[in-house]
């Protein structure tokens, strides 16, 4: 046991230097919710548990206690390619910062470590597998550290999403050094992962802070899963033309199928998967981090901890696994506060993959009621009548009222009483498997009711069932919706047999004897090129893609000047080599452009912009917007 470091609590009365270190370093004139209690917490001490939404102000929840307390802040963070922009990023505030990860030399790590020894760091970043080595720790026995932060803290629940094995051992925090405060933080997390965050890092006397996990300023959609890419080509093109982007599929196959047809429709991306090499993932990343308006094609191995605040939208092509993933994933768009989009495209196929994934896991029996749970969750969410935004919140223990800005509340869902279409799609299904001894998937039986005459249907005689042409009412899209939402309501089921064959389940019965009526949705027919067009957006390519979304409410005047800055941003982060919100984020772009400081100390005054960046950087801001001022005379 390392012998414990004298005066590391502070006195409540120096607290209020936090303020002061948010305005000078950061740029912002006030904290946000929660975050004065947490910080005023930390700085006192105190241990925290701080689950608070992507782009809700995590990281300065830990930032400042390290700032005004004595010593180097210590923090674990679950990948290693994002250390570096996350120090270069603080870097670029004046705040002294470094990491230690397996990327460095000898020789890079000792200049680190040597300078968190003198005091010359504020803080150091590191991942959970470096501070597991007895070497690591011996060196943290010798440094007087201020606080622990323990980012990406669902990590450490099997319940949550994005496991890490590694964060398990971090328990070793509060055992080794139970003087210094810690700070376990997550986007995302359940009552049940909650508890076994605290129980597997020791925070029983840790206090908890809960922030809403609602993101207003992004809108939800769920669209019918017809012309999959047709329909994401016609997002881009219609709504984010020029923005940045991800686009998440569930296989690596997909993944480079979806990149290489939006780079031929003119759009810029990038794939990103396991299966790529170590060297490929990176560049595509650090690009992806650095360019304006680059579309990520990912797998779910990319995303977590991303720090790019102006992903302009995020897509799914296929369905998440549960809630907690969906929320994880779509977070990533709009940290910086601007309206952003979470989009999907869900289908039949969907449901039946993810049925026959849970049925195949290697789990025992209690493992896959847990994943049938999670998708009967994301299901419920896809198929609702409901407000999305409603039952996102609710899942993670939140009441709030219809948001106004989710697709169902915007265009309402139109119900319908399925109750006949259920029984005449569960009769089929019972007359194959009692006359025939046979089951078959969705296409087959939607053939059957439609009447279609097909060599499958002739081969097994199914025109002779009575059930054949009965359904004749509904479309081929329509009976796939039909079956889509029994599917989702648990009316039907997909089978253990891997070919993806549909049974009945117990609560099938009752519909079948008119016992229980079916209340089904009607899915809204897409046609592309329908998309939401936005104000003052163009829909086609070539010049139109420079303009970002970020600028939609601006007057033209003013959006002309954010296109300026934004190009001037642009240079000026490839001439550091840095992601471009490094230099200003959108949302502080988008103030300049609408409040024009004519002097530094007007540009002090604009939010995001601190002591640094305003000596990096004012002499040209306050040119570039006198010369827009000057041409709009």
């Amino acid at each position: 046991m390392p012998t414990p470091i004298p005066d590391v609590q502070v006195a409540a009365s120096e607290r209020p230097i936090a303020l002061s270190v948010l305005r000078s370093t950061f740029g912002y004139d006030s904290f946000r919710g929660e975050q004065e209690q947490i910080i005023d917490h930390v700085v006192g001490g105190g241990d925290a548990l701080v689950l608070m939404p992507t782009g809700g102000g995590k990281s300065l929840c830990y930032q400042i206690p390290a700032l005004v307390r004595p010593g180097v802040g210590v923090v674990v963070s679950p990948l290693i390619a994002l250390m570096h922009d996350q120090v270069t990023a603080l870097e670029a505030l004046g705040v002294r910062a470094g990491f230690l990860n397996s990327t460095q030399t000898s020789a890079e790590r000792y200049a680190t470590e040597q300078a968190a020894l003198a005091g010359e760091l504020d803080l150091v970043y590191l991942a959970p597998e470096r501070l597991g080595l007895e070497r690591t720790q011996e060196f943290l026995d010798r440094v007087r550290v201020s606080v622990f932060a323990i980012d990406e803290a669902h990590c450490v629940s099997q319940w949550g999403h994005d496991f890490r094995p590694d964060y398990l051992k971090l328990s070793v925090l509060g055992e080794r050094w139970p003087e210094i405060p810690r700070i376990a933080l997550t986007a995302t997390a359940t009552p049940a992962t909650r508890r076994e965050i605290v129980e597997r890092l020791g925070l029983q006397r840790a206090r908890t802070f809960v922030a809403s996990f609602d993101r207003p300023n992004i809108r939800y959609r769920i669209e019918p899963k017809q012309q999959p890419l047709r329909q994401l080509v016609d997002l881009i093109r219609t709504e984010h033309d020029g923005d940045a982007g991800i686009v998440y599929c569930l296989s690596r196959n997909s993944v480079e199928k979806t990149a290489e047809a939006l780079v031929r429709e003119g759009i810029p991306a990038l794939p990103y998967h396991a299966g790529l090499p170590g060297d490929v993932r990176a560049e595509h990343q650090s690009r992806f981090l650095r360019e304006d308006g680059l579309v990520m094609v990912a797998t779910i191995a990319f995303g977590m901890g991303i720090d790019k605040p102006d992903v302009r939208f995020v897509a799914h092509l296929d369905l998440p696994r549960s809630i907690e993933g969906y929320y994880q994933e779509t977070g990533r768009a709009g940290r910086d506060g601007l309206p952003a989009t979470a989009w999907m495209a869900y289908g039949l196929a969907d449901v039946v993959q993810q049925r026959q994934l849970i049925e195949g896991s290697d789990g025992d029996e209690a493992h896959k009621r847990l994943l049938s749970r999670q998708l009967d969750a994301m299901l419920g969410l896809c198929e609702t009548l409901r407000c999305r935004r409603q039952l996102i919140l609710e899942h993670f223990g939140e009441h709030s009222e219809p948001c106004g800005n989710c697709d169902t509340c915007l265009e309402p869902p139109t119900p319908w009483d399925g109750t006949v279409a259920a029984q005449k799609l569960l009769s089929t299904i019972v007359r194959l498997k009692r006359e025939r001894n046979q089951r078959f998937g969705a296409g087959q039986l939607i053939d059957i009711l439609l009447g279609r005459h097909t060599p499958k249907i002739a081969r097994w005689h199914h025109d002779q069932l009575s059930t054949f042409g009965i359904g004749t009412e509904l479309t081929d899209l329509q009976w796939r919706a039909v079956v889509r939402q029994l599917l989702a309501e648990g009316l039907a089921a997909v089978s253990a047999d891997g070919h993806g064959t549909l049974e009945l389940t117990e609560t099938s019965w009752p519909v079948l004897r008119g016992e229980q009526t079916v209340a089904l949705r009607q899915d809204p027919v897409v046609q592309a090129g329908a998309g939401r067009r936005r104000k003052g957006n163009s829909s086609g390519g070539g010049a139109s893609r420079t303009r970002s979304a970020a600028a939609g409410e601006l007057s033209a005047d003013d959006r002309e000047l954010f296109e300026r800055l934004r190009a001037w941003r642009a240079e000026t982060a490839r001439a550091a080599a840095v992601p471009a919100y490094v230099v200003f984020p959108d949302a502080t772009l988008v103030a300049i452009a609408q409040q024009r400081p004519d002097s530094r100390d007007a540009l002090s005054g604009i939010s995001g912009v601190g002591a640094k960046k305003l000596e990096l950087y004012g002499d040209a801001i306050v040119g570039i917007v006198g010369s827009a001022g000057a041409v709009g005379e």
